[in-house]
């Protein structure tokens, strides 16, 4: 070997000593110089690799560390669905929105969206407050006042279809990631113009600015700095379950098994509070029986009539509140009866009718409500029996469609890390 050679690997071997004197490297702590080449990095000739120190918190978010767990149905299947069989998966550890999006939350949204979005998409924006009237109700306050009035301001938003869900979750990944990458002057308004505006000759800038792209297809925020945060989204099913039954509460450290399942989000087969002060009282807001939404006056005991404050009901172990009740919630999946013997046992979720085409259900003939448009919901409402409280059980219904039964939360990956 001739000496040049022999110092050019001198030199490569003690730029990676030098790397490693502090232990191996890590995303936090990469070094100064390549592990495998030797180089310097962020110089001239070096790769860029910016200062990181993990996910910036997330507005909202509380972590949800992921596991093993058995999805499904654990009572009685009284609809007879047979939808939701018990099966073992593995979730990644993720985040979850700690309460419901409230109609102050939604407000905001309709703020910026008319500010910095076509008329034709804020009026695409708005919550379907019709979904309150009833012919034979009177529901009409409800029409008005809902989802405007400054004392609903937390309370869920409802008329939201999915596909307006989904675009709240585009929206507020961008509006936190212009805060956190410094894009947003100071009266909040966005730089790079709106998400959604009006289509241009040669293409869809709303689409772009979705992927973090300006008008020009030029890069927006990096992912590679490392300071801005993942999409949010809505959870998939399987998620939602998982972060629903907080089976985490139930567990001994250091023992593998799981030894408990729970029929709701809290221990028990009961559905009030067995213990302390406010022993007896309901730890969810859904129908107790045939025209009882709310008990009597004076006593009052789960206090809503309709949909409630979204922080009103203990939250479960994982520190979410309303798992069970309030509204019901949006999840990411369209809906199959045999998703769970199709989909994988890590991470599960059903983007379309891949394995269970929609061509197998009768839609056209009237024998089936099922197609790729439909999507499941999750976690009883205020208007269903406690039946509907449990983690297992779904329904479907329209992406297009809402009620005043359905809101949503979001959810988001853990990126770069398995805890």
């Amino acid at each position: 070997m001739n000496f040049s050679k022999y110092l050019q690997y001198a030199v490569v071997g003690a730029f990676a000593l030098a790397s490693c004197k502090h232990g191996p490297p890590t995303a936090t702590k990469p070094g100064k110089y390549s592990s495998t080449t030797g180089m310097e990095y962020n110089t001239e000739e070096g790769m860029k690799v910016a200062d990181y120190k993990g996910i910036p918190e997330g507005p909202g978010l509380v972590f949800i560390e992921g596991g093993r767990t058995v999805l499904g149905s654990s009572e009685e299947d009284v609809a007879m669905t047979h939808d939701n069989i018990e099966r073992t998966v593995t979730i990644a550890s993720f985040y979850m929105d700690e309460a419901e999006v409230a109609n102050i939350h939604w407000l905001e949204y309709l703020h910026f969206v008319r500010k910095d979005s076509s008329e034709e998409f804020y009026q695409s924006a708005l919550p379907d407050t019709t979904v309150w009237a009833r012919e034979l109700s009177f529901n009409d306050p409800y029409v008005d006042y809902y989802l405007r009035y400054p004392g609903f301001r937390y309370f869920p938003v409802v008329g939201v279809s999915w596909l307006q869900a989904n675009d709240y979750c585009t929206w507020r990944t961008s509006k936190v990631n212009e805060t956190l990458a410094g894009n947003a002057d100071e009266s909040g308004s966005s730089s790079g113009g709106g998400l959604f505006k009006k289509k241009k000759k040669g293409g869809d800038a709303g689409g772009e600015a979705a992927e973090g792209t300006d008008d020009s297809g030029k890069p927006k925020i990096s992912i590679e700095n490392g300071n801005t945060l993942p999409n949010y989204r809505l959870p998939t099913e399987a998620e939602w379950e998982y972060a629903a039954q907080a089976l985490i509460g139930t567990q001994e450290t250091g023992n593998e098994n799981q030894e408990n399942k729970r029929i709701y989000p809290w221990d028990g087969r009961q559905v009030r509070n067995p213990y302390g002060a406010k022993m007896g009282q309901f730890l969810a807001n859904f129908k107790r029986g045939r025209g009882d939404y709310a008990g009597i006056a004076g006593s009052l005991n789960d206090g809503a009539m309709i949909t409630e404050y979204i922080y009103n009901y203990p939250p479960n172990d994982y520190g979410l509140y309303n798992m069970a009740g309030n509204v019901n919630e949006w999840v990411q999946d369209i809906y199959r009866p045999l998703s769970f013997e199709d989909v994988e046992d890590l991470n599960p979720f059903r983007r379309n009718g891949f394995l269970d085409p929609a061509e197998k259900y009768d839609k056209k003939g009237y024998q089936s409500l099922i197609d790729d448009h439909v999507r499941v919901y999750k976690g009883g409402s205020w208007r269903d029996v406690a039946y509907w409280l449990s983690p297992g059980t779904r329904r479907f219904m329209a992406e297009d469609s809402a009620t005043a039964t359905i809101g949503f939360r979001c959810a988001m990956i853990n990126a770069g890390s398995n805890k």
